[in-house]
């Protein structure tokens, strides 16, 4: 396909933008892209999709989210609000996910993959639970995955809140599932694997050291670290040691492992994170609704951790996650100079973009280069002032929605196009996840009243 008359945001660094450009994508892959007159005279056979004057620019990626959180949107949290995270996490959490069944999951990651389709996200790195429903659970989602055509990185969340039996079941799911991708069975790359892992305040020595010893060095982990402060206490209480340095200890750090939030960690544990090379996500718009505080990102990459972005299981709208993480540091620390949008852009772009790769066998996405996984959106965005190289940033922070977005592809395949999704039936999906979530929330009730 040749995509024509089109503005490419070309996200390189320094970055490139192609005025009047085209982007040829064959099995796959960019393999030219130039001035638009020129590609249409040297590919005059080609496919054409004329974006007229529309932008084009790599999809969007997710560091983490929750697919399994779907169900969540609209419900009503048993007994009182929950007056802190830990109460959010047994009063919401912990009995919506042992309500899933294995069609719930699959549905779930179905309605997500829908809304990441429509507003442009391309990758995303899941996170799953579901305690009734372990065995087989990461081979649902991937087969929404695979209906999807999008891409993305599963894992399942080992935890010792359920039980000795439970615990061992997720941590042969992971293992189970790791088996599978290195037999070939992942989508032609579009699919990969991590070591889940729920976070260090539901977990044993025993248990990290399973988890550990149940994978190869080179496979990553993928935790929740310090999100609230009694992460850090229980660590201490339990170890001695404040959380990544007890995740270090059993060897759970490392250059293919995420750290999840990182809200909560000291000066020697952000040294830690650097020396390790170990990936921190930040979440800005779930930091926010859980009131646990605000990470010190920039501390963090001025030490040298690759900060990225992720939305915990928030709608797939990135840019949103861009515009709270640009607002949320300027407004914790009572100053318009922090948070600059470039750090936000290095963030969602440049460091999304290194940890898929790192995921994904060096597969090169969220570039617009020869050679790069042709991961796509078109975006409908009619500026009134100049956009430039310098402020473009702004203007997508400022001035482009997702609702902007009328065409997103994967690896080359059209998911959507003139905002209609081509490879999910929106209306089905959505009316068949609209049958089945009272009978999950009935199945929540019922659970939070035998907790009382």
């Amino acid at each position: 396909m040749l995509i024509l008359r089109c503005q490419i945001v070309r996200w390189s660094e320094p970055n490139e933008i192609l005025y009047n450009a085209a982007v040829l994508v064959r099995d796959g892959k960019i393999v030219d892209f130039g001035p638009s007159k020129d590609l249409e005279e040297r590919y005059p056979q080609e496919e054409k999709l004329d974006a007229n004057g529309q932008w084009l620019m790599p999809g969007n990626i997710c560091a983490h989210t929750h697919f399994y959180g779907a169900y969540a949107r609209g419900m009503s949290v048993y007994g009182t609000p929950p007056a802190d995270f830990p109460q959010i996490l047994r009063k919401l959490w912990w009995g919506l996910d042992k309500a899933l069944s294995e069609e719930d999951v699959y549905y779930s990651a179905l309605v997500c993959l829908m809304d990441a389709i429509r507003h442009g996200t391309t990758t995303l790195i899941d996170h799953h639970a579901s305690p009734n429903a372990i065995d087989g659970s990461l081979d649902q989602i991937a087969k929404a995955v695979e209906e999807s055509g999008v891409r993305a990185s599963l894992c399942y969340e080992v935890t010792d809140r359920d039980g000795v039996a439970r615990r061992d079941a997720g941590i042969r799911e992971n293992v189970r599932f790791l088996q599978r991708l290195q037999k070939g069975d992942n989508l032609d790359g579009r699919l990969s694997g991590m070591f889940g892992l729920h976070a260090s305040l539901t977990l044993s020595d025993e248990t990290l050291r399973k988890a550990r010893e149940a994978v190869p060095e080179h496979i990553g982990f993928h935790v929740h670290v310090a999100e609230h402060s009694v992460d850090e206490y229980d660590s201490l209480q339990k170890s001695g040691m404040r959380v990544v340095d007890r995740l270090s200890h059993f060897g759970i750090l490392g250059p293919r492992s995420i750290a999840v939030h990182a809200v909560h960690v000291d000066a020697q544990e952000i040294f830690q994170l650097s020396r390790t090379q170990t990936w921190v996500t930040h979440q800005p718009r779930s930091n926010m609704n859980n009131g646990v505080g605000t990470a010190q990102v920039e501390s963090m990459m001025r030490a040298g951790i690759r900060v990225c972005l992720g939305n915990d299981g928030h709608s797939n709208t990135m840019w949103q996650e861009w515009k709270f993480a640009y607002f949320l540091h300027k407004h914790a620390n009572l100053d318009p100079r922090r948070m600059g949008a470039d750090q936000v852009v290095q963030m969602g772009v440049y460091n999304n973009r290194a940890l898929v790769e790192t995921l994904f066998s060096g597969k090169k996405v969220g570039a617009i280069e020869v050679g790069a996984e042709a991961d796509l959106i078109l975006v409908d965005y009619h500026p009134y002032t100049p956009v430039t190289e310098a402020n473009l940033p702004w203007h997508i922070i400022f001035g482009m929605q997702e609702s902007m977005i009328t065409m997103t592809m994967v690896a080359g395949k059209v998911l959507m196009r003139d905002r209609k999704l081509i490879t999910l039936d929106e209306q089905g999906i959505s009316e068949a996840v609209l049958a089945r979530v009272p009978a999950t929330w009935e199945r929540y009730r019922k659970l939070m009243e035998q907790k009382g």
